[in-house]
Protein backbone atom coordinates (compact mmCIF):
# COMPACT_ATOMS: atom_id res chain seq x y z
CA UNK A 1 0.00 0.00 0.00
CA UNK A 2 1.10 3.48 -0.73
CA UNK A 3 0.48 6.43 2.26
CA UNK A 4 1.75 9.79 2.13
CA UNK A 5 0.62 12.62 3.38
CA UNK A 6 0.48 15.20 0.47
CA UNK A 7 -0.18 18.86 0.08
CA UNK A 8 -2.97 20.79 2.09
CA UNK A 9 -6.13 19.47 0.17
CA UNK A 10 -4.78 15.98 0.87
CA UNK A 11 -5.02 12.74 -1.23
CA UNK A 12 -8.12 11.33 -2.46
CA UNK A 13 -10.28 14.91 -1.50
CA UNK A 14 -11.66 15.55 -5.47
CA UNK A 15 -12.80 19.02 -4.07
CA UNK A 16 -14.28 20.49 -1.39
CA UNK A 17 -18.22 18.88 -0.20
CA UNK A 18 -20.64 21.81 -1.39
CA UNK A 19 -21.98 23.82 1.79
CA UNK A 20 -24.07 21.97 4.13
CA UNK A 21 -22.98 19.04 2.86
CA UNK A 22 -22.22 16.47 5.16
CA UNK A 23 -18.94 13.87 4.92
CA UNK A 24 -21.27 11.15 4.44
CA UNK A 25 -23.40 12.65 2.51
CA UNK A 26 -20.78 13.23 -0.26
CA UNK A 27 -18.93 10.16 -0.08
CA UNK A 28 -15.73 11.29 1.61
CA UNK A 29 -15.93 9.21 4.80
CA UNK A 30 -13.99 5.90 5.89
CA UNK A 31 -16.01 2.93 7.27
CA UNK A 32 -18.63 3.90 10.26
CA UNK A 33 -18.53 7.99 10.94
CA UNK A 34 -15.39 8.42 10.84
CA UNK A 35 -14.94 11.38 8.34
CA UNK A 36 -11.80 11.81 6.06
CA UNK A 37 -9.99 15.26 7.13
CA UNK A 38 -7.90 17.03 4.06
CA UNK A 39 -4.46 16.46 5.55
CA UNK A 40 -5.57 12.46 6.28
CA UNK A 41 -3.02 9.98 4.10
CA UNK A 42 -4.78 7.68 1.97
CA UNK A 43 -3.84 4.36 1.08
CA UNK A 44 -3.12 3.46 -2.50
CA UNK A 45 -2.43 -0.76 -3.67
CA UNK A 46 0.95 -0.59 -5.59
CA UNK A 47 -0.51 -3.05 -8.08
CA UNK A 48 0.56 -0.94 -11.40
CA UNK A 49 -2.45 0.91 -11.97
CA UNK A 50 -2.44 4.83 -10.67
CA UNK A 51 -5.52 6.96 -11.26
CA UNK A 52 -4.76 10.32 -10.91
CA UNK A 53 -8.56 11.51 -10.91
CA UNK A 54 -8.37 11.97 -7.41
CA UNK A 55 -5.16 14.16 -6.59
CA UNK A 56 -5.08 17.92 -6.76
CA UNK A 57 -2.73 18.95 -9.79
CA UNK A 58 0.23 20.31 -7.23
CA UNK A 59 0.12 16.69 -5.85
CA UNK A 60 0.74 14.95 -9.56
CA UNK A 61 4.24 15.10 -9.81
CA UNK A 62 5.61 13.47 -5.98
CA UNK A 63 2.35 11.02 -6.43
CA UNK A 64 3.55 9.54 -9.96
CA UNK A 65 7.49 9.63 -9.03
CA UNK A 66 6.94 7.52 -5.72
CA UNK A 67 4.61 5.65 -7.36
CA UNK A 68 7.10 4.46 -10.32
CA UNK A 69 9.34 3.55 -7.71
CA UNK A 70 7.43 2.04 -5.82
CA UNK A 71 6.50 -0.40 -8.71
CA UNK A 72 9.77 -0.75 -9.48
CA UNK A 73 10.78 -2.28 -5.97
CA UNK A 74 7.70 -4.94 -6.38
CA UNK A 75 8.96 -5.96 -9.66
CA UNK A 76 5.91 -3.92 -11.68
CA UNK A 77 7.36 -2.97 -14.82
CA UNK A 78 4.23 -2.04 -16.99
CA UNK A 79 2.09 0.64 -15.64
CA UNK A 80 -1.32 1.94 -16.57
CA UNK A 81 -1.34 5.88 -15.32
CA UNK A 82 -5.30 7.11 -16.01
CA UNK A 83 -5.15 10.98 -16.20
CA UNK A 84 -8.34 11.36 -18.09
CA UNK A 85 -9.43 12.78 -21.55
CA UNK A 86 -10.12 16.08 -20.61
CA UNK A 87 -8.31 19.42 -22.50
CA UNK A 88 -4.64 17.58 -21.89
CA UNK A 89 -2.72 19.50 -19.37
CA UNK A 90 -2.53 16.78 -17.07
CA UNK A 91 -2.14 14.07 -19.70
CA UNK A 92 1.19 16.26 -20.71
CA UNK A 93 2.14 16.65 -17.36
CA UNK A 94 2.61 13.19 -17.27
CA UNK A 95 4.14 12.68 -20.23
CA UNK A 96 6.31 15.42 -18.94
CA UNK A 97 7.30 13.63 -16.20
CA UNK A 98 7.80 10.29 -17.94
CA UNK A 99 9.86 11.85 -20.54
CA UNK A 100 12.79 13.21 -18.31
CA UNK A 101 12.54 9.74 -16.13
CA UNK A 102 15.48 7.51 -15.91
CA UNK A 103 14.36 4.52 -15.46
CA UNK A 104 11.24 4.61 -18.00
CA UNK A 105 12.10 2.57 -21.45
CA UNK A 106 9.02 4.00 -23.00
CA UNK A 107 5.17 5.52 -23.08
CA UNK A 108 2.16 5.28 -24.85
CA UNK A 109 -1.48 6.18 -24.76
CA UNK A 110 -3.44 3.11 -24.15
CA UNK A 111 -5.34 1.36 -26.47
CA UNK A 112 -9.29 2.32 -26.56
CA UNK A 113 -10.19 -0.73 -24.33
CA UNK A 114 -7.52 0.43 -22.10
CA UNK A 115 -8.38 4.10 -21.51
CA UNK A 116 -7.65 5.27 -25.23
CA UNK A 117 -6.10 9.08 -24.78
CA UNK A 118 -7.36 9.13 -21.17
CA UNK A 119 -4.66 6.58 -19.78
CA UNK A 120 -0.87 5.98 -20.63
CA UNK A 121 0.99 2.68 -20.65
CA UNK A 122 4.50 3.14 -18.85
CA UNK A 123 7.44 0.19 -19.79
CA UNK A 124 9.89 0.64 -16.90
CA UNK A 125 13.78 -0.47 -16.50
CA UNK A 126 14.14 -3.66 -13.88
CA UNK A 127 17.19 -4.51 -12.11
CA UNK A 128 19.67 -6.44 -14.29
CA UNK A 129 17.92 -9.36 -15.31
CA UNK A 130 14.57 -8.32 -14.13
CA UNK A 131 11.37 -9.15 -16.56
CA UNK A 132 8.06 -7.29 -16.85
CA UNK A 133 5.03 -9.10 -15.07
Amino acid sequence: MYTRRLSSGGIGNRSEKPSGETPMESGNHRSGDEPVEPSDPVELPIDGVLDLHTFRPGDVKPVVLDYIELCREQGILELRIIHGKGIGQLRATVHALLAKHPKVISFVLAAEAYGGSGATIVHLQGSAGETMR
